[in-house]
């Protein structure tokens, strides 16, 4: 673990993102790492993209703590490494979402981590896509306001950001913890403590300060998380409620798109297996007594839930995606957390945790393992 002080004074926006620039330029000056992904905002100011460097002048222009998430950097990353390691040895600062979802799709063979080294920071959120882009300089001193505050809670962030219980150390190489007064680095990997040795002041002290904050400030994120499941749960429990949440519904399919874990070439609701000709939608109207349009709206949702959840880690960006503001994000946070809870699974939490559908153990499932143990005895008693 290793402390970047401020001298006691608070630190502000400006001087966080300041040490953690420092920090990329003195590892690719040790010639540790090759180069860095970083968020930087577009040259129209409404937006960011992430951008891979090896110009060490370039870091000035990056932003390391960016208001909002255009895309989940695992995407990102996926782009780079999809097609296995790169030539560069790089480091990745992501929030700890993107993080989780990185593990995932390294579980799914989507990214290569063999180069990679990930780093995490302790997240407060990030605001909403669509009213970020509605008054940009506004919202960057709404982030920055929010950011200085350690305003956990705030109203301008993203309601999936008040429901994360998981915002902070994740099972990234390096994580930054942000303290009132300075920085703390911690390594979590043999990558990771590689990458701090340039810089080597130890404070135990600074650590378990630190980790009292973040424990205080989880268990107010797991009340807002029960509070909202409650809500949701109405929402979704039995098909009329589930039909009315998604009623709005316009089938844009924006949600799949950009999610980090619907990571299929061809997803089975654009193909045209699943866009009949005009005969069987009139024999289908004919049944029903009519069609609603777009069809399968329903369809849609329930076949993503059941794709993505168990992978789900709450990045929020089906929310930001959809334009009649369905509480996607939170929906589907909800449902993950009782698919993955079934199966006694956190995502993202270990890339040594098999996933479930991959690795069957006979004690998931109450009954369903007891009847696998019962026909495998009986197996072994008719050989």
């Amino acid at each position: 673990m290793t402390k970047v002080s401020s001298k006691g004074t608070k630190l502000t926006p400006e001087s966080i993102r300041k040490e953690m620039k420092k920090f990329f330029k003195n590892a690719m000056e040790s010639k540790i790492i090759d180069a860095v992904m970083l968020p930087m905002q577009v040259p129209s100011k409404d937006s960011y993209a992430w951008i891979l460097i090896k110009d060490i002048s370039l870091l000035d222009d990056m932003n390391p703590i960016a208001p909002i998430m255009p895309i989940n950097a695992a995407n990102a990353l996926k782009k780079y490494t999809r097609k296995g390691k790169g030539k560069f040895k790089i480091a990745v600062l992501m929030r700890p979402c993107e993080i989780r979802a990185t593990i995932e799709l390294i579980k799914l063979k989507q990214i290569e981590p063999e180069d990679v080294i990930l780093i995490s920071y302790d997240c407060v959120g990030a605001l909403p896509m669509q009213d970020y882009i509605a008054d940009p300089e506004n919202y960057e001193k709404k982030f920055d306001i929010i950011l200085a505050e350690n305003n956990w809670n705030s109203e301008d962030l993203k309601p999936v950001c008040s429901i994360c219980d998981k915002f902070s150390l994740s099972a990234s190489d390096v994580h930054f913890g942000l303290k009132d007064d300075g920085i703390i680095i911690l390594s979590n990997s043999e990558k990771g403590e590689k990458l701090l040795s340039v810089n080597k002041n130890e404070d135990k002290k600074d650590d378990k300060i630190w980790a009292e904050k973040i424990d205080k400030i989880k268990i107010e994120k797991v009340k807002n998380r029960q509070n909202s499941f409650k809500e949701i749960k109405k929402m979704t429990d039995g098909f009329t409620n589930l039909q009315d949440t998604f009623a709005h519904c316009i089938g844009c399919h924006n949600c799949g798109t950009v999610c980090p874990i619907c990571y299929c070439r061809q997803c089975y609701f654009d193909s045209s297996v699943s866009k009949p000709n005009s005969d069987v939608k009139l024999i289908r109207a004919e049944n029903k007594g009519a069609l609603a349009f777009p069809l399968d709206r329903l369809m849609f949702h329930i076949g993503r839930m059941s794709h993505m959840s168990l992978s789900c880690v709450s990045c929020g960006l089906c929310s930001d995606a959809c334009p009649v503001d369905i509480p996607v994000a939170n929906i589907f946070s909800y449902m993950a957390n009782e698919t993955q809870k079934t199966f006694e699974y956190s995502a993202g939490e270990s890339v040594g945790d098999a996933l479930p559908m991959r690795d069957y153990k006979l004690d998931e499932l109450g009954e369903l393992g007891k009847l696998v143990k019962s026909a495998e005895a009986g197996e072994s008693e008719n050989e």
